[in-house]
């Protein structure tokens, strides 16, 4: 397809805001990272349940408590895995985390039961769908942002950035990649699911990426290089998942964007798509290689 240099344009506008909020929140401390996440996670769930309710409109029926209810119980997910890294004097996000999110777990059936009159289990199961696609992915995030902390209090030794900041920048990197080499040269469709998206930029962006990003992890001289493939490897082809996915819940849903969060690149979902679905994958992939 041919390269649209006025669409170009407008995403790389965007974009240019969209990354400096994102550096600002992953880089600037521990703290901003956790608001960057959380303002994140509430986004992604209400353009969530709003996809969710346009596919099966019984959904638009859920009780507030329930809309609300759930929401919560999955930020209490991110906080239980601040691990002890998140701490306020003796109060622990983690812990506050874990009974929070006990209490929400029992609490919302019976109060759902309480104010609706019955439960409907789909609508349930709906929810906690939402809990493992956007919540978990969250709270595993959170999880390889406490990796590199050492320490507590003042005096922590904080590299908890590397990691997070490697797995964004290996989606961006793919993603700004198999744009471009698709639009140059790409001809054959990838998916009927995401029409635009084209073998040759899937690929291009994939190599391109695992390329970038092996060589800034060898300059930095931080993790083995081998490490860094892998990261790249596994964030470009879950990322491509991930985005395939929620443009699937789109055409389902019979919409264009998720949100409008960002003119030309659409809402939280839009943009986090792919680091949704890499996130838990690249998680794994430390907890197994390089613990």
């Amino acid at each position: 397809m041919a390269l649209n240099l006025a669409t170009l344009k407008t995403r790389s506008l965007t974009a240019v805001i969209f990354v400096v909020v994102m550096l600002a929140g992953l880089l600037w401390s521990h703290w901003s990272f956790f608001i960057l996440f959380t303002i994140v996670h509430f986004g992604c769930w209400s353009e969530y349940q709003k996809l969710v309710g346009k596919i099966d409109p019984e959904y638009n029926n859920i009780t507030p408590f329930h809309k609300y209810g759930v929401r919560m119980a999955g930020w209490c997910i991110m906080l239980y895995f601040t691990n002890n890294a998140f701490n306020i004097g003796d109060f622990s996000f983690h812990a506050f985390g874990w009974f929070a999110g006990l209490i929400c777990v029992f609490m919302l059936p019976i109060i759902e039961l309480l104010f609706a009159g019955n439960i409907r289990l789909k609508n349930i199961w709906l929810s906690g769908l939402g809990l493992v696609y956007i919540s978990l992915s969250w709270g595993l995030m959170m999880d390889l942002r406490c990796y590199g902390m050492i320490g507590k209090g003042p005096g922590i030794l904080d590299f908890g950035a590397i990691l997070p900041c490697g797995l964004i920048f290996s989606i961006w990197i793919n993603d700004t990649m198999a744009y471009i080499v698709g639009s140059l040269i790409g001809k054959t469709p990838f998916s009927a699911i995401s029409p635009k998206k084209t073998w040759e930029g899937t690929i291009g962006g994939a190599i391109l990426c695992v390329i970038v990003i092996s060589l800034i992890g060898w300059w930095a001289d931080v993790f083995r290089v081998i490490d860094w493939v892998a990261i790249a490897s596994i964030a470009a082809i879950a990322g491509t998942a991930g985005d395939l996915l929620e443009s699937k819940l789109k055409r389902m849903a019979n919409v264009k964007d998720s949100g409008t969060l960002m003119p030309g690149h659409g809402g939280f979902l839009d943009r986090f798509d792919s680091l949704l679905i890499a996130t838990p994958f690249v998680w794994l992939y430390v907890m197994i290689f390089m613990k």
